[in-house]
């Protein structure tokens, strides 16, 4: 993950320190930079082939990105002004790597894990600094993909979040505040899509190719375009009321039953767009122009996905 987010913040015109603090000789740190370099010039070039940019940039691109040994490490600390952590998911191992870096960081240095395991009021406790330390979870390719979930602490001073939140976004980011709990957001929702995936694969509902098929084109298509909480308002409160308990009962599956929160809206007729109200508020909104600007962003995706048909239509019936 460490060498995405230097991608994408050299991409961005950024200096960037990778930092190996693991004690190794001189031959095998030299190796490791090396590896690491081979590393993101193949990305890079994957990038710039694929048109994201001239090639001639690469070199640039790729003199933004700085490599500091454990012995460098102290010195590199000192001159940063934002710290990601990327090292094992193993409790122990982060701690040491927050010991190492506390004594050397500047005052106001913000230190974020990338931890997608441990819970970052857990990692609070490890830290000599828990008012500038918060979790910044990536997706991989953490240079493609634009998200990244902020996940700040009880203790985290606010201002921390803003500055960071502000840094991602300078780059190009989309970053979500999200409460300290386990999964986030994306990864809670998609370990439930994957795991659905493979549960319809093993009971023979159709196959993987189909599967995915239906992901790409039908589910993957709508909420590139509208967010899933969005579109319960679009489509109605009321239909994923009834459909949630269609679900759990022909398939004799609780896990199908919709939330209070749902079954709430439904009592308060808060439905969606059509009420005016839901998890969105409605009441300044055109309906009509709001369904002609989703439908364009679905039309945007048709155009990209090279689906878009003109109408069949003989030239005696166009009139």
């Amino acid at each position: 993950m460490g060498r995405g987010i230097a991608i994408a913040f050299a991409y961005a015109g950024h200096d960037v320190h990778l930092i190996d603090i693991k004690a190794r000789s001189a031959e095998a740190a030299l190796a490791l930079e090396r590896e690491a370099r081979a590393d993101i010039d193949t990305s890079l070039a994957s990038l710039s082939a694929l048109g994201m940019f001239d090639d001639r940039q690469r070199p640039a691109i790729l003199e933004k990105i700085h490599f500091s040994a454990r012995d460098e490490a102290a010195s590199t600390l000192a001159t940063i002004d934002v710290l990601f952590e990327g090292v094992p998911e193993v409790m122990e191992v982060k701690r040491e790597a927050f010991r190492f870096a506390a004594p050397h960081l500047k005052a106001d240095a913000i230190v974020a894990s990338t931890t997608s395991t441990i819970l970052v009021s857990e990692l609070a406790a490890v830290v000599a600094m828990p008012e500038r330390f918060l979790n910044a979870h990536w997706l991989n390719p953490a240079y493609i993909v634009p998200l990244v979930e902020l996940s700040p602490h009880a203790q985290t001073a606010p201002a921390v979040t803003a500055r960071l939140k502000a840094l991602l976004e300078g780059i190009g980011k989309v970053p979500v505040i999200c409460a300290a709990t386990a999964g986030f957001i994306v990864p809670r929702l998609q370990s439930l899509m994957m795991n659905e995936a493979a549960r319809m694969v093993e009971q023979g509902v159709a196959s993987a190719e189909e599967i995915d098929k239906a992901t790409r084109y039908g589910l993957g298509f709508r909420f590139a375009n509208i967010g899933v909480v969005e579109f319960i308002d679009f489509g109605g409160n009321d239909i994923l009321y009834y459909a949630s308990r269609y679900l759990a009962s022909a398939l004799a599956d609780p896990r199908y039953a919709a939330p209070a929160i749902v079954d709430r809206h439904m009592q308060e007729g808060r439905n969606g767009l059509r009420d005016g109200k839901g998890f969105y508020d409605f009441s300044q909104v055109d309906p009509n122009h709001y369904k002609k600007e989703v439908l364009g962003r679905m039309l945007g995706m048709l155009k990209h996905l090279e689906l878009m048909r003109p109408p069949q239509i003989a030239q005696s019936d166009a009139g």
